[in-house]
């Protein structure tokens, strides 16, 4: 390898999304004029440069790499306005100069590489661009890739004691007094840049970025060909890349170590200033994207940056009624300029904005600074891509329907409400539903509105309901927000279907697959009915009659019955109506008389063991009532024999009792004559407190209101032993803690009178009540001799 031609290229080292490194940068390329251009950048994607200045492409965007062979993996190169690949780039189209990308490509980016990804973060890039695997990796792994050294205690890096060395308090403020607002001469600005690269790249290097060198140095050398002299070629690097060349530090036997790629695809996708601030280790102008845009605009004239933000936020604040004059701005102005003068910096920065905006504008308050100015300078923008890039079939679906729909469409959450009356709006459900299903982040369930007790018995601020209950509500509340990794998500999802439906109804038929009850499989019914996937429905109707004829858990024939329940009532508001009830209705009743006769043994066993169980009992009660077409008077028996067993256990006995009582099945006369009985001086007291228990998990008020069960319970109560009392104790805690105040209140009159205590308890409340004023009278005294005392020593 000729690294004394490699060292001859104009090497342009430059920091990622740096407005100084691109306008110095298009001034040297105006300078040097080159015939070539290689970019730091994925190599298989140079087909996509062109779309990339395309006209009609409107930053920011990213490049996104993704694997094609099932595994799901992506990378994003995302690109501003002011990024100096982009300027580049586009420098390369407007002078006719041949431009490609020479890093390793994505296919072996996403490979594995030791234990992690290549990646594409730099060395020079101070926090490091973790992706997934490098936390583990280490930073300062080896040659041999031993990994990370063991330390006892974390020590300064080179970037906080580069800040430390300048007097900075963070080392992006360092960078933007040394590198960002200065106005560098081009060859000044490589210069320098060069040398603080030269000295990072040798803190913590990894392996990684040595055998990226290796691969990009053959690229150049081998693109320039014979043809090509090196004062014809420019190289845009980032800044440890270039000065590693410079320093002719390359090996090329580690591009060896490469891994081989892995089969992927590239294309280019809309991006935004939200995740642009969120991609750390990318450098500086990244943690405030529509400032370092305003500079870039400017032609990197901070101070114009700093006083357009300072302006917006003067309007802001009058619109919200609080004083605020173009006077207030200027002096604003005028104290960032100080602050900036004072740090050493040639111009005013984020901070030296906030913190002036603080001190005069907002009095010392930081509340509006922090809940507009930096969300403002961080920026909304979501990029645009040029119809040169075709998006594929589930892009366009999920656009057109955003369009179409109103729905939002930019990188800000927007919260919203369907009425479920309104077939239009459900329309938009079944899209938000087969989002949720193919796990495409966009849309995020927030909420419903049911109508009668349920809704107060829910609340308002339920946000996971269960699928089924989903098909009753009358309006459903959503929260969306396009981000760039709803495109990524769209992208990878286009090998499972080529429509939205036609994905959801993959992953469903999917989760059928791995299901073996049939709750289970009922779940993923209700998912198809939401997400009006015909296909995935039958199958799943298939599945739950196949499962339930074999079924012995009561709790999964229970969610199953629940299910055919609310599609019984609700399912045709979701389209889908040509199930119809000749099919839903035969499904319920067969599984609900399977759940029925699985009731007694279901409920069998420990406490831990019935917990399920005693939801499902609930279910059903709900079902029998609720569905005519079901057998009422098998679920009533059923729970009856639940009462009278000695066998099941105890806590599912009160809790049928309680269900029971409810359905008016049984009266007052017939509570207190089963309550009488399990609490009776025979039984057991363990036994006994847990039918009490899981009575009152039903209907405590009842209990209670019922002088004749409350005697009983005082009398079970009292009949315990001593030295048996400590094991029933925590079954009575458990069963008396959810007793509210109205409960309590109606339990100790009652026992009150049981006692006959009532006529004592209020002479005692008497002699109280008389005492205590008597020692208030005496305490009176006191304190008013204390005050006199206090009057003379004063």
């Amino acid at each position: 390898m000729d690294l004394d031609r490699l060292a001859a290229v104009h090497l342009f080292p430059v920091r990622h999304h740096s407005p100084r490194s691109s306008a110095t940068l298009r001034a040297y390329l105006d300078e040097v004029r080159p015939k070539a251009i290689f970019v730091e950048g994925p190599s298989d994607a140079t087909e996509l440069l062109e779309a990339l200045v395309d006209p009609k492409t409107v930053p920011p965007v990213a490049i996104l790499g993704y694997r094609t062979d099932g595994t799901p993996a992506s990378s994003l190169w995302p690109f501003a306005a002011y990024s100096p690949e982009y300027v580049a780039v586009k420098w390369a189209f407007e002078h006719g100069a041949r431009v490609e990308l020479i890093d390793v490509p994505v296919g072996m980016t996403l490979a594995p590489f030791e234990g992690a990804t290549v990646g594409h973060d730099d060395a020079e890039d101070p926090g490091g661009h973790e992706r997934e695997g490098d936390a583990e990796r280490g930073e300062d792994a080896d040659e041999g890739g031993d990994g990370p050294a063991s330390v006892e205690e974390p020590q300064e890096s080179l970037y906080e004691a580069c800040a430390r060395a300048r007097g900075f308090r963070s080392f992006e403020e360092f960078w933007e007094a040394s590198f960002e607002a200065p106005r560098y001469e081009p060859r000044s600005f490589r210069e320098a840049l060069l040398a603080y690269a030269d000295l990072a790249r040798g803190d913590g290097e990894r392996l990684v970025h040595r055998a990226r060198d290796a691969y990009m140095a053959r690229q150049i050398l081998e693109r320039m060909g014979a043809d090509l002299a090196p004062r014809e070629v420019a190289a845009v690097l980032g800044a440890a890349h270039a000065a590693a060349f410079a320093a002719r530090d390359v090996d090329p036997a580690l591009e060896a170590r490469l891994p081989a790629p892995v089969p992927c695809a590239v294309t280019l996708i809309p991006f935004s200033f939200p995740r642009l601030s969120e991609q750390l280790g990318y450098g500086a102008g990244n943690r405030a994207p529509q400032y370092y845009q305003r500079a870039h605009d400017a032609g990197g004239d901070f101070r114009r940056a700093t006083l357009e933000v300072l302006i917006d936020f003067t309007e802001h604040l009058r619109l919200r009624g609080f004083m605020a004059s173009l006077a207030d701005t200027i002096e604003a102005f005028r104290l960032a300029v100080a602050l900036a003068e004072l740090r050493g910096k040639a111009e005013p920065g984020l901070d030296e904005v906030r913190e002036a905006t603080i001190a005069t504008m907002c009095r010392g308050d930081a509340t509006h600074v922090d809940g507009f100015l930096w969300p403002a300078v961080i920026g909304r923008n979501v990029g645009r891509v040029g119809s040169r890039i075709g998006k594929n079939s589930l892009q366009e679906e999920f656009w057109r329907e955003v369009r179409e729909r109103r729905l939002p469409a930019t990188d800000a959450p927007e919260s919203f409400r369907l009425s479920l009356t309104n077939q239009v709006e459900v329309g938009t459900s079944v899209l938000l539903h087969r989002l949720r299903i193919a796990k495409i982040p966009y849309a995020a369930y927030a909420g419903t509105r049911r109508s009668g007790v349920a809704a107060r018995r829910r609340g308002p601020a339920a946000q996971e309901v269960p699928a089924d209950e989903l098909l009753g509500q009358l309006s459903e509340t959503w929260e969306a927000q396009w981000t760039p990794a709803t495109d990524v998500a769209l992208v990878e999802k286009i090998v499972l279907g080529d429509t939205l439906e036609q994905v959801a109804t993959r992953l469903l038929e999917e989760d059928l697959a791995a299901c073996h009850t049939t709750g289970e499989a009922a779940d993923v019914l209700l998912n198809g009915v939401l997400a009006s996937s015909a296909r995935a429905v039958a199958a799943a109707l298939r599945a739950c009659d196949e499962f339930a004829a074999g079924d012995s858990d009561l709790p999964s024939l229970a969610r199953a019955c629940r299910a055919f329940a609310g599609l019984a009532s609700f399912g045709s508001s979701r389209s889908l109506s040509s199930l119809g009830d000749g099919v839903i209705a035969p499904m319920l009743e067969k599984t609900f008389a399977r759940a029925v006769l699985r009731v007694h043994g279901g409920c069998t066993g420990s406490d831990e063991a019935v917990a399920a169980a005693k939801e499902a009992l609930r279910t059903l009660h709900d079902v029998a009532l609720s569905q005519p077409i079901v057998d009422r008077g098998a679920w009533l028996d059923a729970a009856r024999g639940l009462v009278d067993s000695e066998v099941v256990n105890p806590t599912a006995s009160g809790l049928a009792c309680g269900l029971l009582y409810l359905a008016q099945a049984i009266d007052d006369a017939e509570v207190a004559r089963v309550v009488g009985l399990r609490l009776g001086g025979a039984a057991v007291p363990e036994a006994a407190a847990s039918f009490l228990a899981g009575f009152l998990e039903v209907n405590a008020l009842v209990l209670v209101k019922s002088r004749p069960v409350v005697e009983a319970l005082d009398a079970f109560l009292r009949a315990i032993a001593p030295e048996r009392f400590k094991d029933t104790l925590p079954v009575l805690r458990r069963a008396f803690a959810g007793l509210g105040a109205t409960e309590r209140r109606y339990l100790l009159e009652n026992v009150l009178a049981a006692r006959k205590l009532g006529d004592k308890a209020r002479a005692a409340q008497a002699v109280l009540l008389e005492k205590d004023r008597e020692k208030l009278k005496e305490m009176s005294e006191d304190l008013s001799q204390a005050m006199d005392d206090l009057d003379e020593l004063l």
